[in-house]
């Protein structure tokens, strides 16, 4: 038998120091649907690098959006709260600039992160407070911020200014703004890898408008000459043929994911970062943009703004090194509210008291997982809406439309996913026990929020 010396003593304890607290980078995608990644089924277009992700890690086929609109999702994913109980339950604007600020007191997930030792930093959109605010990123726990504050902002990938911490910078607006939030993220993950880090990644890839330089655009306009006389306008310059620029767009970002890729490798922190990939809400219909022509919604009914699964179902993919199988997926029923507990888990810290969510740390690395008793969502735009996932093994789907003409006593929908995933057929007039169910967790998941109120609240 060998007899270890001090200094091999030394070299081991300082390598598991050095893996003990591991890497974290969260990638949020904006209005990308569950079908717009070649490994989840999309043929119009390849996306090889978010493939490798899931080969090396692994693929979520049931996991769900915080909301299906912008603002709430961030809202969901910074807290651990669902809609029913987080700050931020709409995109509501703030004139001049920005959105509504979630709390001085909200504790959010980059503040868990900082108090365990983690250098955070969050590039791309904001949209939970504006400059100055206690929403902004600055006064929500993370260290650095770069990109858009202002989700109208956000609307065009060439606008005249951006945020750089708490500075407004101006720009000719000319320059794509993708890829200066590509460069300042790859920038501060090379100036930090060697300590633990957040980094979150709310990119704006693909939200309308759809804008990308020409060179991505080009080979689809090959592709898709039918469109070429077909004009999207939305923010910032009109676009021709916007199906060859969507498809751009999502080359675009696959192309800088395996930039993000490459660094991690270069600096040999491969294998001690844990990296996500998901959206922040189903495929939007704007500036052109043709979901159902790339089938964007997986098959799946409703988009951007639909509660149904084509609105809230989302990708997800985790790859760890060593920690996560090369290559797995898994069906487990999850949704962005669980992610703040799940990273706590990863980083060894405390999880907070009263979070909606559960760490699905157990699913990633082969453990016992514990379930939710249902997921919930509430919209409070387009007549107000609600919806549920539940039962045994989630099979149920409920949703509820137009609450704010009709309150409570709107009807709700009932579909069984394991046999109807689209949502085709309503079976509520043949479950009446389902319905009274989702009743009462309909009445425990929501509380009241003064600044986001479905209309039947104020009367």
């Amino acid at each position: 038998m060998k007899h270890l010396t001090l200094t091999s003593l030394l070299t081991g304890l300082l390598s598991l120091s050095a893996t003990a607290a591991p890497n974290i980078i969260y990638i949020l995608l904006d209005d990308a649907g569950y079908g717009d990644f070649s490994c989840y089924g999309q043929k119009k277009f390849s996306t090889p690098n978010i493939d490798q992700l899931a080969a090396e890690g692994m693929k979520f086929t049931n996991h769900y959006a915080g909301s299906t609109v912008c603002a709430p999702t961030r809202s969901v994913l910074m807290t651990g709260l669902h809609t029913g109980h987080t700050p931020s339950r709409g995109n509501k604007a703030i004139k001049p600039v920005g959105q509504f600020p979630i709390p001085a007191e909200t504790f959010t997930i980059a503040e868990a992160l900082k108090k365990q030792g983690y250098a955070t930093a969050a590039f791309g959109k904001w949209g939970l407070g504006f400059p100055g605010s206690e929403g902004e990123p600055l006064h929500q726990g993370f260290d650095r911020f770069y990109g858009y504050n202002c989700q109208r902002n956000a609307h065009t990938y060439y606008p005249t200014w951006l945020y750089d911490d708490d500075k407004k910078i101006t720009l000719d607006g000319e320059t794509y703004s993708h890829d200066l939030i590509m460069e300042q993220t790859l920038d501060w993950i090379t100036l930090h890898h060697d300590k633990p880090f957040f980094a979150y990644l709310p990119i704006t890839i693909p939200h309308a408008a759809l804008h990308v330089p020409e060179e991505y655009a080009a080979p689809f306009r090959k592709q898709f000459p039918q469109f070429e006389d077909k004009v999207g306008n939305y923010a910032g310059p009109s676009i021709k043929n916007p199906a060859a620029m969507f498809a751009g767009m999502m080359v675009k970002l696959d192309e800088d994911t395996g930039r993000l890729m490459d660094l991690l490798k270069s600096l040999k922190i491969d294998d001690n970062t844990i990296v996500m990939f998901s959206s922040d809400n189903g495929p939007h219909q704007e500036g052109g943009h043709m979901p159902d022509f790339f089938n964007s919604s997986g098959g799946l009914r409703g988009h951007k703004r639909a509660l149904y699964e084509g609105g809230i179902k989302t990708a997800m993919i985790a790859r760890w090194p060593g920690k996560i199988k090369a290559g797995s997926s898994t069906d487990h029923i999850s949704a962005h509210w669980d992610v703040f507990p799940t990273l706590c888990e990863v980083a060894e810290a405390p999880i907070p008291e009263g979070l909606d969510g559960i760490s699905f740390l157990p699913t990633l690395t082969g453990g016992e997982q514990p379930t939710h008793d249902y997921l919930y969502w509430e919209f409070h735009e387009q007549g107000g809406k609600r919806a549920l996932r539940f039962g045994e093994n989630g099979n149920w789907k409920a949703v509820q439309l137009g609450l704010n003409k009709k309150g409570k006593n709107a009807p709700i929908e009932i579909y069984n996913l394991s046999k109807d995933p689209k949502e085709q057929k309503n079976v509520a007039a043949k479950h009446k026990e389902l319905v009274e169910e989702v009743t009462r967790h309909f009445d425990d998941a929501h509380t009241e929020n003064e600044f986001f109120k479905f209309a039947w609240e104020r009367k």
